[in-house]
């Protein structure tokens, strides 16, 4: 799979390589110099030549051929496709689905989300004199 990558980036680059040098030669034509009408040929026109005619030639009529009658075989009736037969009047009751009770599942214990007070200590006193 790699390989193929490097082929097609490779291949890419040489394409835009080519567009280079195309564009390149583009440019170049269109700025020459426009060539003056007096150097261009002119052509005479072509002759022109009568039309042939030709004799029509007479289309013999031949007979019709008469085509024998086939008996038509006979179709069946059939129901018509993506017509949906109809539906009863009294559907029929479904049976009553009764779960199994659930496991008793352990409580959480709760955190408490008040923060305790704490009690506040007065700094010792100081034995300094001021």
């Amino acid at each position: 799979m790699a390989s193929f990558n490097c082929f097609a980036l490779a291949f890419l680059m040489a394409l835009s390589f080519a567009s280079i040098d195309v564009g390149v030669a583009a440019r170049h034509l269109l700025q020459q110099p426009q060539t003056p009408s007096l150097l261009k040929k002119t052509f005479p026109p072509l002759p022109s030549f009568p039309k042939p005619s030709f004799p029509r030639p007479s289309i013999p009529s031949f007979p019709k051929p008469s085509i024998p009658s086939f008996p038509k075989p006979s179709i069946p009736s059939f129901p018509r496709p993506g017509v949906l037969p109809p539906l009863p009047s009294r559907l029929p009751s479904r049976p009553k689905a009764t779960l199994a009770p659930l496991p008793s599942i352990p409580s959480v214990p709760q955190i408490p989300t008040a923060i305790p007070s704490i009690p506040f200590f007065s700094p010792p006193l100081s034995h300094s004199t001021p």
